[in-house]
């Protein structure tokens, strides 16, 4: 059952607005990102549905995490919400009816709802070639793209829809380990988007990536320098160039190499446009290292914004932030300040 607090939101909107509108903007420097999908913070009730986090939220782009195997079979996995999926008939596959209305009203309180590509399970090790690359790319934006005319769950079709008649706002890649031919995979999903009617009509869907700060990524260089990706959210965590290194209170940031990821963002990409997010834990157990909070997290961000590509911030996990009270307010008012 939706929340009174999501109703209430709902009917606000349809009181004041005229139509849907996006969520990630690249004209600003205040989006956030939280990846919602794994209950990372692993306690029961710690992941509420995906529409609880929509309503009265600054966080305008929420990566689903994850699709965790593309092929053979493609799986889906969302911890403790896909205990509200079933699995087709004969598949390992999983129909999802609840996030399908939740992503729909997410849309509707204008929030980017991208589906994550990989995660830590993933294994396969990319493609064989650059043409089942882009083979299985048509595959994924046929299941999580814009659905056929006329399309119901008991349509004759050959393509299974996880989420049903919702459409996903775009991909977000999250590879941690090297994967062959990724570069030609993410450049066929940005071909299929743009190419898509709702693309040539004017929606504008979104390709993003979470690389880990070490520059460059092992496992997604390529990938990144091929282009087609709106914004990057890097791993500011787990590594020497962590959020956490960045020296509070010094002109000189320490180990933290924001910089670096800006010059790439100006001089290497061929996306002039590209943004990048600081990517954060959500909390001191959400990462193994690199939280930060309180002053040290205004002053990183405070520094971070005078670059020209800084777009804001991306954290993990959902459960993990909310749990953590408090915390996201600081983002917030680091990002506004």
């Amino acid at each position: 059952m939706i929340s009174q607090r999501v109703v209430a939101a709902l009917g606000g909107l349809a009181a004041s607005l005229p139509g849907a509108l996006a969520g990630f903007n690249p004209s600003v420097t205040d989006n956030i990102a939280i990846y919602w999908g794994q209950n990372s913070v692993n306690k029961q009730g710690g992941q509420l549905r995906l529409a609880e986090y929509c309503a009265d939220s600054p966080i305008n782009i929420i990566p689903l995490a994850f699709l965790n195997v593309i092929k053979n079979p493609t799986t889906v996995n969302f911890a403790s919400a896909s205990d509200n999926c079933t699995a087709f008939p004969d598949s390992q596959l999983l129909r999802c009816p609840q996030i399908e209305e939740d992503i729909q009203i997410c849309q509707s309180l204008n929030k980017s709802i991208l589906l994550s590509i990989g995660g830590a399970t993933y294994t396969e090790g990319g493609f064989a070639s650059a043409e089942e690359a882009q083979t299985w790319a048509a595959t994924i934006w046929a299941m999580f793209g814009p659905a056929p005319l006329g399309f119901t769950d008991d349509s004759d079709s050959d393509v299974l829809r996880p989420f049903g008649n919702a459409t996903v706002d775009g991909f977000d890649m999250d590879l941690e380990a090297s994967s062959a031919h990724m570069a030609e995979f993410a450049g066929a999903l940005r071909s299929n988007m743009d190419g898509s009617d709702a693309g040539k009509a004017g929606r504008k869907f979104l390709l993003s990536t979470a690389p880990q700060c070490p520059f460059p990524d092992a496992a997604m260089g390529e990938m990144l320098d091929a282009g087609g990706f709106d914004y990057v959210g890097v791993q500011f965590y787990n590594n020497y160039c962590a959020a956490s290194a960045y020296q509070s209170g010094d002109q000189e940031p320490g180990q933290y190499n924001f910089e670096t990821w800006d010059e790439w963002a100006k001089n290497v990409t061929t996306n002039p446009g590209i943004k990048v997010l600081v990517g954060l834990p959500g909390s001191s157990t959400a990462a193994g290292m690199g939280y930060v909070e309180g002053e040290q997290l205004q002053q990183m961000l405070a520094y971070s914004k005078k670059f020209e590509s800084f777009g804001g911030v991306m954290s993990w996990d959902m459960s993990q932030v909310y749990a953590n009270q408090g915390w996201l307010d600081s983002v917030v008012s680091a990002l506004s300040g």
